[in-house]
């Protein structure tokens, strides 16, 4: 049945999405056209392709649970030199991004795993490219500020030309939505990738 890589994240919605999308193609940063703006709560995890039914359920559960909360990002932040990545910061949902992405990995669930680094939600916009083009991205962003009501979260795949992909919206409080039926599903999403 083969392999797929996978990831769960909170979607920045219209229209900052999309401008931190292009900001961060500004950049020089060549894997920006295949990652949607997002803040990431599985970061790619490969798993067999018979496995998503079962992380589709567990997400349903984690959803249905969830309720909405207050999204801010304001200003930039860098995990350099540990990490070659610039971000905007979640200065508000932080703790329900943590919630979320612990309830998404837990023990019990299909998606259990450890992360490579502690969990900090961020929204990258430079990410290994030139420490010139890095400085300039969190320079220029510093002033940055986005607001908006998080209502869910979003499983992504990754294909083989490295563009993720929403396979489903998932809403808190239950609902599950088939990318078909919302208005952008590739454009409007977010995707782990740091």
């Amino acid at each position: 049945m083969g392999t797929v890589t996978i990831g769960v994240s909170i979607a920045v919605p219209e229209p900052h999405g999309s401008q931190l999308q292009e900001r961060r193609t500004g950049f020089g940063d060549a894997a920006a056209h295949g990652i949607p703006t997002h803040v990431t709560l599985l970061p790619p995890t490969e798993l067999g392709a018979g496995e998503l039914p079962a992380v589709e359920s567990h997400l349903t559960l984690v959803a249905a649970a969830g309720r909405p909360f207050p999204m801010r990002l304001s200003g930039t932040g860098t995990f350099r030199p540990l990490s070659p990545v610039v971000f905007v910061k979640v200065v508000e949902g932080a703790e329900d991004c943590a919630r979320l992405q612990s309830q998404v990995r837990d023990a019990r669930g299909p998606v259990a795993r450890d992360l490579q680094f502690p969990y900090h939600p961020h929204v990258t916009v430079a990410h290994g490219i030139d420490e010139a083009a890095m400085d300039r991205a969190f320079e220029e962003l510093a002033d940055y500020e986005a607001t908006w009501s998080c209502t869910g979260f979003a499983l992504y795949e990754q294909g083989p030309d490295g563009v993720w992909r929403k396979l489903r919206d998932y809403h808190f409080g239950g609902s599950v939505v088939p990318p078909q039926a919302t208005a952008s599903s590739v454009e409007q999403g977010p995707l782990p990738a740091h």
